[in-house]
């Protein structure tokens, strides 16, 4: 099943919110696979409930590699092949920015969105996107951000030295100041583990340099104290959850969830070499 069936499980038709002990282990199966990507010079670059896996027997994968990079030594900037990546609602802060040498710190951010969501029951940053123009000219995604600085404050130099150097940094000029927010936030959905809010605050950190890795996040005290991390997320559950429906789009390798996107292979096959075609004899 997708991860999002689990949270609208939860959310209909009355809330009730997900067992800690199944979060963890979502969170840190999800942390894991992320871990394994970076360390092998992959960024996902669309991590979403809807990307998110979980098996019958508790077991979470990531899917949808349509828009995932190799970001070692890249032969042309990433941002030249595509210039949206990530879906609206968990999309980093330095990309709503315009930043264009990015890193794989904006799938820690996505993940820091997923683990709000499972706590929630709702995404924690769900704002309206501003679709391009005719000339496909990638508009700044003033609501998104909007909904961003409304929980965590509104980012300063001080916090993000390096805030000044996006292009998108001006836009910023016209927001009110807001502070954080983010731990009444957390109170408010019912959460109460306090290493569970250190570990989504730095999760979702402005400045993507003090943003966590997903190593630095596996090795949290959110994980390492308390129960023993169950492999199956269901563990001790007795929670019967719905079976998604497999379609034959299922199988289709394309991104339909973001504009201007194009079909790709990992690694990048639009970066690869050429090479000609035999003919049967030759």
């Amino acid at each position: 099943m997708a991860r999002q069936q689990i949270v609208h499980h939860h959310s209909h038709p009355e809330r009730r919110l997900i067992p800690e002990s199944t979060i963890r282990s979502i969170l840190w199966q999800l942390l894991n696979g992320v871990s394994y990507l970076h360390q092998n010079w992959v960024m996902h670059r669309d991590l979403k409930p809807a990307n998110i896996m979980v098996t019958a027997s508790g077991e979470v994968k990531i899917g949808d590699l349509g828009l995932a990079r190799v970001f070692w030594k890249p032969l042309a900037a990433l941002f030249n092949g595509d210039k949206v990546v990530v879906t609206i609602w968990y999309r980093a802060p330095e990309l709503l920015l315009g930043s264009r040498h990015y890193t794989a710190a904006i799938d820690l951010w996505a993940v820091g969105c997923i683990f709000a969501e499972l706590l929630a029951l709702r995404p924690i940053f769900k704002g309206e996107e501003a679709k391009m123009d005719s000339k496909k000219t990638v508009p700044f995604q003033r609501n998104q951000m909007q909904k961003i600085i409304e929980i965590l404050g509104t980012p300063t130099k001080e916090r993000w030295p390096s805030i000044t150097q996006l292009p998108e940094y001006p836009q910023m000029a016209p927001f009110k100041p807001y502070i954080c927010s983010l731990e009444t936030w957390y109170q408010q959905v019912g959460a109460t583990n306090k290493l569970g809010y250190e570990l989504l605050s730095g999760l979702l950190e402005f400045d993507p340099v003090k943003r966590l890795t997903a190593q630095q996040a596996l090795e949290h005290r959110y994980f390492t104290e308390g129960p023993k991390i169950s492999l199956n997320a269901f563990e001790g559950s007795f929670i019967e959850y719905p079976h998604r429906r497999v379609s034959s789009d299922d199988n289709d390798i394309r991104t339909s969830s973001l504009p201007g996107t194009k079909r790709s292979g990992l690694p990048d096959d639009s970066l690869q070499p050429r090479t000609k075609r035999v003919k049967a004899g030759e």
